[in-house]
């Protein structure tokens, strides 16, 4: 900042708007306004046209949201889609009386998710869209901890002391946390190893589970397995983010089973599948880990991830009215109507349910499962692609053959590779590191250097530690959407080869900011590409070959 003063013409008129944080847009002349103040509201505005432009412009400093492989967001739907919720972007979803249909498709929506989570009724089935997957795992939780209070307090016990905890893996979302620290429940982190893979181990679950445990959060599809909690308490079930592996619902449930039979202890099962409720039901419908398991009391998935829609838009389903504590729904009598609500949030965008029940409308069971087995895919793709590189250990299993005892069968008699049941299921989420062959013959290089510099190429992939017990692995992570095809993988693998080859060629790491302009080496790359020296030299002037 202080450069930027010193550097600017003497006695122009802004040069005070250097220490004021005003915002110089390129078009000030042009449209003779003046610099607008950056942190204090202006005196006086701007035309509507400058100031969609000097937005407009900032925001291209943003990474592309095509490259953002860190994210598991949609960000692409079909123009109607965009045009359906630029019509109704003003509808607020809690005018229930104003908006009569729109609430209509919201409870469309909601028996949508009933019927393709397994409930047993989808009419005793109740649920509410929310802001995404973080609101409706609070709303999971609260349901449980005012079910295991009423019990308390029925059996003529404490419900301060020593209070009530809930059990999840340590590779948990930081959603689950939030609920547990703003609510008040002691939240009990299991231990992952890589023998777990990375995932809540329901044994050890087990040993956290207490008769003030008010359930499990299991997560399907995360690094990590399932985690358990105490049978005589709910379990919530969250779709991870580290790995893509899901955690075993049937097996936790299973072992809460038995601890209710040995103590009489009940504890429910929420299922956090915030990415894997729009995967698995599609992709691997024989898996178990929905409300066809008695003990899964409550699921929560985001529309914006694999359900397809834009940001903005989550699901919490229970599997019947009696797990939704009646005091937790307010009766609003509200501008001349009666309502219910049992969210967090009061006034809420209708657009982003709208866009949801396009998808249903317009995909149907079908589309959904094209896109899913696409999306797996590519990540298998992308996975094969990286061990054979002999740079990487792949962490996520999504290409690895199901069943591991006839692994020696299959490859002899062979099997069908665009199968999905024969993978291990997950999401299409590809983890990695570097090999430890490679780690040992190149010790200065920093795995943390490859998410620098393939950000300098344009891609957004995360590199960071695992959860604790694990902090010292370091993993790199790519989440494979719909818009990530089989040309952007290659492009893809080839960049990441490209880095880290350059990064372990010189004596200095630093070699591999001089090749970051070069081409680009992938399957496509000699096509039509004249080979270098083929053109004539530079003469001297600034004719140069770009």
């Amino acid at each position: 900042m202080a450069l930027s003063k010193e550097a600017k013409d003497k006695g122009w008129h802004g040069v005070h708007s250097s220490t004021k944080h005003h915002s110089v847009h390129a078009y000030g002349a042009r449209y003779g306004t003046e610099p607008i103040p950056k942190y204090r509201m202006p005196s006086t505005g701007v035309d509507a046209e400058t100031a969609y432009q000097v937005i407009h412009d900032e925001l291209s400093l943003d990474g592309s949201t095509a490259l953002n492989l860190a994210s598991f967001v949609n960000t692409w739907m079909p123009k109607e889609a965009n045009q359906l919720m630029m019509e109704n972007i003003s509808k607020n979803l809690i005018d229930q009386d104003e908006y009569p249909m729109t609430q209509v498709l919201h409870t469309r929506c909601v028996s949508i998710l009933a019927d393709l989570w397994r409930a047993p009724s989808t009419e005793q089935a109740i649920g509410t869209a929310t802001t995404g997957s973080s609101e409706a795992v609070q709303l999971g939780g609260l349901a449980m901890k005012r079910i295991w209070q009423e019990k308390r307090k029925a059996a003529g016990k404490s419900i301060h002391e020593p209070g009530p905890n809930i059990v999840m893996g340590a590779n948990a979302q930081v959603a689950l946390e939030k609920f547990a620290r703003y609510f008040d429940v002691e939240a009990r982190l299991v231990p992952i190893s890589e023998e777990s893979h990375y995932r809540l181990d329901p044994k050890r679950a087990m040993e956290y589970v207490d008769e003030n445990t008010i359930g499990v959060y299991v997560i399907l599809g995360s690094e990590l397995p399932v985690r358990t909690c105490h049978q005589c308490n709910p379990i919530i079930v969250d779709s991870g983010t580290y790995t893509g592996h899901y955690e075993p619902v049937k097996e936790m449930a299973a072992l809460l089973d038995e601890y209710q039979k040995r103590t009489g202890h009940w504890v429910p099962i929420h299922v956090d599948a915030a990415s894997g409720g729009f995967i698995a039901p599609f992709a691997t419908p024989k898996l178990e880990w929905d409300f066809r398991i008695p003990r899964v009391v409550s699921i929560n998935a985001s529309g914006h991830k694999f359900g397809l829609s834009y940001v903005g838009v989550g699901w919490v389903v229970w599997r019947s009215k009696e797990y939704l504590p009646r005091d937790l729904i307010f009766e609003l009598h509200y501008l001349g109507s009666v309502e219910y609500s049992f969210s967090l949030n009061f006034s809420r965008p209708a657009h982003p349910v709208i866009a949801q029940y396009f998808n249903f409308v317009h995909l149907g069971h079908e589309g959904y499962k094209n896109v899913a087995l696409q999306d797996l895919k590519n990540a298998r793709l992308l996975s094969r692609a990286l061990e054979k590189s002999g740079l990487f250990t792949v962490l996520s299993d999504i290409h690895r053959p199901a069943d591991r005892l006839a692994t020696a069968i299959k490859s002899t008699v062979g099997y069908d590779e665009e199968d999905v049941s024969n993978y291990v299921p997950g999401l299409p989420v590809v983890s990695f590191r570097f090999t430890d062959e490679f780690k040992k013959e190149h010790p200065h290089v920093q795995q943390k250097w490859v998410q620098v510099l393939l950000r300098a190429k344009g891609w957004i992939v995360p590199n960071y530690e695992l959860a604790p017990n694990l902090q010292n692995v370091e993993i790199l992570r790519v989440v494979v959407r719909e818009t990530t095809t089989a040309v952007m993988v290659d492009r893809l693998v080839a960049d990441i080869v490209e880095v880290v080859e350059n990064l372990a060629k010189d004596d200095s790491p630093m070699h591999a900011l001089t090749v970051l302009g070069s081409t680009r080496k992938t399957v496509e790359s000699h096509h039509g590409r004249l080979e270098k020296g083929s053109g004539s030299k530079p003469s001297g002037t600034y004719s140069r070959q770009c």
